[in-house]
């Protein structure tokens, strides 16, 4: 098997996911891990990472909502299938990782990563993993302001510009005001051999203010055993933030999505408002996109050249080639068959493109039409209330207000085609399998359950009857 070159340095890299907190200050039935940032549970966030690092093996702690964590992470991490150990009952941070211990072979280096902090870097944990270097524990700080409620670093008196060595780590509830004024604090991110790792946890012990086993504990220890202990400090505050409430939540999903919105601005995309963008996958953009607001993007969307996008539109798995318009109120969702919108094609507003749309060159979809698993050939033009579904549309095909095809016959759907130069009249069915023939015109409220012969003009329609003097049925007076 081929190895990164970071590999062949520093060894497998072994991650361990904690995410056995219940997460109270949720105030949710749903496990914390699996709230959603940015479309995407938290703790697929960090296992995305872990799989970008080449993790060889990924352990998941769990414990409150074990059963639905481990069903929602199951073959969630690229190639490598999540392995679970159960935390039960809860004992504090060290605990949580002794229960890995099984899991863990020893020449590797374990990356300790917490399922509620989802934006860690892929960057950086490889420059965390290349500071431990195989041989050293390497932990991963910041510096706040205001440090309250976090474990302070403690260092060596002497060293560079004052960072003498890492000693301790001393959580906030023990610490000395001395200690308390400390402002580097502990990320919750760490990097190990994952043979001296084993030994600390075995020598871990609950004597705190929590009556805990903390896993920050095995800095003092390293110290003791004289391993070296060394601190890679970050500066970029989201890539540590942890979720415990709704409002960290919000307040999260909105910084994330504003460094998003500036990358793409960056890139000469135009946003109406960057404070009212919401990507939730991934998102390519040639150049002069216009986005406006409120628009949502999800999944894999790319957008060509000068495409432009509404407001209040949802576009999901889809792309979009360029000059097309995208009117506001859309709603685009290829799910895994994926919707192509054409060059300079016009859709909405009002629009929904569902799995299977392919919209070929100068398409025009109107407001309140629905197109599903249907291609529709340049120039084609559904432009009000109409629905097609399982249709192959041909070149320049004019499709009425308030015509559908009736593709389903109750078990089993069923294609319509209509061919080039086709004029279907307002308010028809069309039920399917059926054909409509080249240049044919079908008369406005017609139900046509036959296939028409080209250029032939079908008109489906009972006799109007009407009868003079009708008197509609009386409501009988209340007794």
């Amino acid at each position: 098997m081929n190895q990164t070159p970071q590999q062949d340095i520093q060894g497998p890299i072994d991650v361990v996911i904690m995410a056995a907190g219940k997460g109270t200050r949720m105030k949710s039935k749903l496990p914390k891990v699996l709230h959603r940032l940015s479309g995407r549970a938290l703790i697929a966030h960090v296992a995305d990472t872990a799989a970008r690092i080449g993790a060889r093996h990924v352990v998941v702690i769990t414990g409150h909502g074990a059963a639905e964590v481990e069903a929602a992470m199951a073959g969630a991490v690229g190639g490598a299938t999540p392995r679970f150990a159960r935390q039960e009952p809860q004992l504090g941070t060290g605990h949580a990782v002794q229960q890995a211990v099984p899991l863990l072979p020893d020449d590797g280096t374990v990356v300790v990563l917490s399922g509620d902090v989802p934006l860690i870097g892929e960057d950086t944990l490889r420059a965390l993993v290349a500071a431990s270097a195989g041989e050293r524990l390497a932990l991963l700080t910041i510096e706040f302001d205001d440090p309250t409620g976090y474990g302070r670093v403690i260092r060596a008196a002497t060293g560079d510009r004052g960072k003498g060595a890492v000693t301790a780590i001393v959580e906030h509830k023990d610490a000395t005001e001395a200690q308390r004024a400390v402002r580097e604090i502990y990320s919750g991110v760490m990097a190990v051999p994952a043979r001296l790792l084993k030994g600390w946890l075995a020598r871990l012990d609950n004597r705190n203010a929590q009556n805990e086993y903390y896993l920050t504990d095995v800095v003092k220890l390293a110290a003791a055993d004289g391993v070296p202990v060394v601190a890679h400090i970050t500066t970029d505050a989201l890539q540590v933030a942890g979720i415990n409430s709704p409002v960290q939540l919000a307040a999260l999903e909105r910084a994330w999505q504003l460094r998003q919105a500036n990358a793409l601005m960056a890139q000469g995309v135009r946003l109406a408002d960057p404070t009212r963008f919401d990507l939730r996958g991934t998102l390519q953009c040639g150049t002069d996109v216009e986005i406006d607001v409120n628009c949502v993007f999800e999944g894999q969307v790319s957008l060509g050249e000068g495409v432009r996008i509404g407001a209040n539109c949802v576009v999901a798995n889809a792309r979009i080639e360029a000059g097309a318009v995208i009117h506001p109120f859309t709603h685009i969702d290829g799910e895994k068959a994926g919707v192509k919108v054409g060059e300079r094609a016009l859709v909405g507003p009002f629009a929904r493109l569902r799995p299977g749309a392919q919209l070929g060159a100068e398409v025009h979809i109107g407001n309140f039409v629905e197109v599903k698993n249907s291609t529709l050939a340049a120039g084609a033009k559904a432009n009000h209330l109409a629905y097609l579904g399982d249709a192959t549309v041909g070149e320049r095909v004019n499709y009425g207000a308030g015509s559908i095809t009736a593709n389903y016959d109750g078990a089993n759907k069923h294609r319509t085609v209509i061919e080039a130069d086709v004029h279907v009249g307002s308010n028809c069915v069309l039920v399917a399998p059926i054909t409509i023939g080249a240049g044919g015109t079908i008369g406005g409220g017609s139900t046509v359950n036959k296939s028409t012969e080209p250029g032939a003009l079908t008109v489906a329609r009972s006799k109007p009857m009407s009868f003079p003097n009708w008197k509609r049925p009386q409501k009988k007076p209340k007794a």
